[in-house]
């Protein structure tokens, strides 16, 4: 099944690549990290900024690990085959205490429906991500607990402080509820390690790091912009309507909680496993960035495992006989089945997916006359194809490196988002590039590929884009 599973995430995944649908933010940076390992120096990112030290934005040295596989093949593509291997191995631990624990149809059940589910979906569908790694980490982790092996579901777990800042929280009720199974000496022991490693992390490596002296993403926890009715403005009351109506208003949010519980038939809230995703959910909720809220991009990764493991300990705890059983089974399946269609895994279904754009030809003879190590710019969508060989960063966006010696932009107006640029702007910048020094190479099929001739005199201004408006 993991093997199946993995064949399933790699396909979505480098298909997306292929097509050019991958984006600057997320897999050019984490490219970049990980190229930055591979080449034997701390990691940084270009599309962070110059030089940006990544170990001031997230902290995630777990993703040396992905360097040796890296230096075999340089290419965004390799992140993504980890990233679905990772995914993937998640799977083994669940189904076999699954399967363990409630027979071999709960096994292949559970399985199918976790490795199908849509949080997972959205993660494989939309680039690379470090969370990746914390997937199988959860699932041994929980599997052993759920097991009566708390010694092993202990040290799965300290490894996710290494994952990213915020997953020491995760490992800090793993602990509490190790301790509240019995195993108290340990759990308080692992509780307690977890949280000094998050302090560590956020006051003292993540701002030793950071230009700026501070962890980047406290601007989280401010109140949304156009917040109003009785969590309006900031301060206490601010505070306590963001931390009580506000975790589940507005009806993006709820929705999201249903459907993470839905593919459980809601059984999960039985299990106190449950607990172990609480404090990602309310880092979530309580953010003011509303793409944290809903089922987009990778963060509901984390909680998958997590769920589906308070699904399987609820069944056990319960002493669920065969007929229930079954029908917790198949009702899990209709759910898993009934949202397979609204998320990544169905692009596997459409012929459009498995069409080449000849655009994409395009867009790679053109890449071709960058040389390599040259500094560029270039637009979201062709960041990725570029980060293997060159110094990239985004087009127009205020932390890009000034004054690149290659542009590439794509310009054709019925291109995918455009991000950071509209496209009148975008289309204004590139005429100040042409007259700052820059020429054109090629201008085919709406991609334009720029060279300078000779520096300005002066740095280039992008636009109006205010950079304080693109923090985080």
């Amino acid at each position: 099944m993991a093997a199946a599973l993995f064949l399933v995430y790699t396909a979505v995944s480098l298909r997306v690549h292929h097509r050019m649908l991958s984006n600057s933010y997320d897999l050019g940076i984490f490219e970049q990290v990980v190229r930055s390992y591979a080449d034997g120096h701390l990691p940084v990112s270009e599309l962070k900024g110059p030089g940006f030290p990544v170990l001031g934005d997230h902290f995630s040295p777990v993703l040396a690990l992905v360097a040796p596989f890296y230096m075999l093949h340089r290419s965004a593509a390799t992140l993504l085959v980890v990233q679905a291997a990772l995914i993937a191995l998640s799977v083994v631990p669940l189904a076999l205490w699954a399967r363990r624990a409630l027979g071999s149809l709960a096994g292949a059940v559970i399985g199918a429906c976790y490795g199908l589910s849509w949080g997972i979906a959205s993660a494989v569908g939309f680039d690379f991500h470090e969370v990746a790694f914390a997937a199988p980490l959860l699932a041994f982790s929980l599997a052993a607990l759920g097991g009566n092996r708390p010694a092993a579901a202990a040290c799965w777990a300290l490894p996710l402080l290494l994952v990213k800042e915020d997953l020491g929280l995760t490992v800090g009720v793993i602990g509490l509820v190790i301790a509240w199974r019995g195993t108290r000496r340990l759990g308080f022991v692992t509780a307690a390690a977890a949280v000094a490693g998050t302090l560590l992390t956020l006051l003292v490596i993540l701002p030793a790091f950071n230009p700026n002296g501070s962890f980047a993403y406290w601007f989280l926890a401010d109140s949304p912009t156009g917040t109003s009715g009785a969590g309006a403005g900031s301060g206490p009351l601010d505070l306590l309507y963001r931390s009580t109506v506000g975790l589940v208003t507005p009806q993006t949010k709820l929705s999201m909680l249903t459907l993470v519980l839905a593919p459980t038939v809601f059984l999960a809230v039985r299990s106190p496993l449950l607990w172990v995703a609480v404090p990602t959910l309310v880092w979530r909720l309580f953010s003011n960035n509303y793409v944290h809220w809903g089922t987009g991009y990778h963060y509901s990764l984390v909680v998958m495992p997590i769920v589906f493991a308070a699904f399987v300990d609820a069944l056990v705890q319960r002493g669920t006989g065969r007929a229930s059983l079954r029908r917790y089974l198949a009702a899990s399946a209709a759910v898993t089945l009934a949202v397979l269609p609204s998320f990544p895994f169905w692009q596997l279904f459409s012929p459009a997916t498995w069409r080449s754009d000849p655009r994409v030809a395009v867009a790679h003879s053109l890449m071709k006359k960058i040389p390599d190590d040259a500094t560029v710019q270039a637009s979201t969508y062709l960041v990725p194809q570029l980060t293997n060989r060159t110094s990239v960063s985004l087009y127009g966006y205020p932390v890009s490196r000034p004054s690149p010696q290659w542009i590439m932009v794509d310009t054709w107006v019925a291109a995918r988002w455009r991000w950071p640029l509209t496209f009148e702007a975008e289309r204004a910048l590139l005429n100040q590039s042409r007259a700052q020094g820059y020429r054109t190479v090629a201008d085919r099929d709406g991609f334009v590929l720029l060279h300078l001739t000779h520096r300005p005199e002066r740095t280039p201004v992008f636009g109006d884009l205010d950079a304080s408006k693109h923090k985080g």
